[in-house]
């Protein structure tokens, strides 16, 4: 008897919990019902196309059925590897991206921090408008802003550095390698920065002035509370914003790149894989290749968001 009692426990146990779970369900129905929608959306778009991975394994030739297509196994990922092109584009991607994570995460942080630093509301809202609007710009315009600004002719840079004496003549910084990953990454922090921070700003919000105030009675001077309090508060939302940026790390950019490096010049520090795979494989037909960097390009950014998640579990914040 003691050991039928034993048996049964677990089974008590977990039929509570499905129970209690089934209950919470249904007390947000509601909220459930609104969820559906978004569900389906997602499985259409994103679930039901990926068949198209075996694309990856076969000779796929336009007008053909993926039933028909010959299989070929890894041979596409094979001529990836052995490319010549493999070295140059791994580079670029992983040096570019390393810049943006390194220079672009950071950045809205800091500017939250020092937004929240500001009494006036005034200018703090004027400060996050003007920040935040490069957002909402599309790469297209604000690529010519860019080309505009970096013009030889009459360009306000050059313009700028000729007044001060810096250069003796207008400089064409977007045909010139040594120039392009510095603008595309400092592009790029101006058009996430603004929007970056409000997340972060409404995470601040949350955290409990009474703290503030007993750290300033205890003599915390300004950076200290930033360092000890704010920082460590919205430490769970810089960890799930961290892991999402590590496991885009091999996306180091599309539309920014492929309006910026428009000069072929420049190729050589500006070609990535999402710009490989458009140029290579769809500009020359050849779709299984494209598929095949795809799926390369996709098998590592899981695993980097496994291993950040992970890692981040460890301190207690993690994706799952």
């Amino acid at each position: 008897m003691a050991q039928l009692s034993l048996k049964k426990r677990p089974l008590n146990a977990n039929a509570r919990i499905r129970h209690a779970g089934l209950r919470r369900f249904f007390r947000q129905i509601d909220l459930q019902l609104m969820v559906i929608p978004a569900l389906i959306l997602i499985f259409i778009f994103s679930y039901i196309p990926m068949y198209g991975i075996l694309v990856a394994f076969q000779d796929y030739k336009i007008g053909r059925s993926f039933t028909s297509s010959p299989w070929v196994g890894f041979k596409h990922f094979a001529y990836f590897f052995s490319s010549p092109e493999f070295g140059l584009v791994m580079r670029n991607t992983i040096v570019i991206s390393l810049l943006k994570f390194l220079i672009g995460f950071p950045a809205p942080i800091l500017l939250a921090l020092m937004l929240n630093e500001v009494r006036k509301m005034a200018f703090k809202r004027v400060v996050q408008t003007i920040t935040y609007l490069p957002h909402f710009m599309s790469w297209v315009i604000l690529g010519g802003l860019v080309s505009a600004l970096l013009a030889v002719d009459n360009g306000s840079v050059n313009m700028l550095l000729e007044k001060l004496n810096v250069i003796d003549k207008p400089i064409n910084f977007l045909s010139l390698p040594e120039y392009f990953w510095g603008i595309l990454v400092t592009t790029n922090v101006w058009k996430e920065i603004g929007f970056g921070s409000i997340v972060y700003l409404a995470a601040i919000a949350g955290v409990d002035p009474n703290t503030y105030e007993a750290a300033s009675i205890d003599g915390a001077s300004r950076f200290k509370q930033i360092y000890l309090i704010t920082l460590p508060s919205i430490m769970p939302v810089v960890t799930i914003f961290m892991i999402l940026a590590i496991g885009n790390l091999l996306s180091a950019g599309f539309e920014d790149i492929l309006i910026l490096a428009a000069n072929p010049a420049i190729r050589d520090v500006s070609d990535v894989l999402d710009t490989y795979v458009v140029r290579v494989g769809f500009n020359n037909y050849r779709y299984s290749y494209a598929t095949a960097v795809g799926v390369f390009k996709a098998v590592i950014s899981v695993g980097l968001l496994t291993i950040a998640n992970f890692v981040a579990r460890r301190s207690g914040n993690s994706l799952w």
